[in-house]
C-alpha cells in the first residue's frame, strides 16, 4: 500500500467518524438527557465544530441546519484533500 492510498484511507476514516459523531449528537440531543455521559462526550467533540457554523447559518423556522452544513463541509474537505494527494502522488 502506497503512502497516498494510506493517507486517503485515513482521511476517509476521519471523515466517516466525524459524520457518525455528528449524527449521534443529533440523535442524542433528541432522546437523551443533557447530563447523560454519552451525550456529553459526543457534545464535547462536535460542539466546537458546530458553534462557528451556528453563528453564520440562521435557523430555518425552528430547524437547525448547521449539522447538515458541517457534514457537507466535511465531504468537500475530504474530496479536496483526496484530490491534492492524488495529484502529488502520481
Amino acid at each position: 500500500m502506497s503512502i497516498a492510498s494510506t493517507l486517503i484511507w485515513i482521511i476517509n476514516l476521519i471523515a466517516s467518524v466525524l459524520i457518525l459523531l455528528i449524527v449521534l449528537n443529533w440523535i442524542f440531543s433528541i432522546f437523551l438527557d443533557y447530563y447523560n455521559p454519552a451525550r456529553r462526550f459526543v457534545d464535547r467533540i462536535v460542539e466546537p465544530m458546530i458553534m462557528p457554523i451556528r453563528r453564520v447559518v440562521p435557523l430555518i423556522g425552528m430547524f437547525d441546519i448547521s449539522y447538515i452544513v458541517l457534514i457537507l463541509m466535511i465531504y468537500a474537505l475530504q474530496a479536496a484533500l483526496i484530490r491534492v494527494i492524488s495529484i502529488f502522488a502520481f
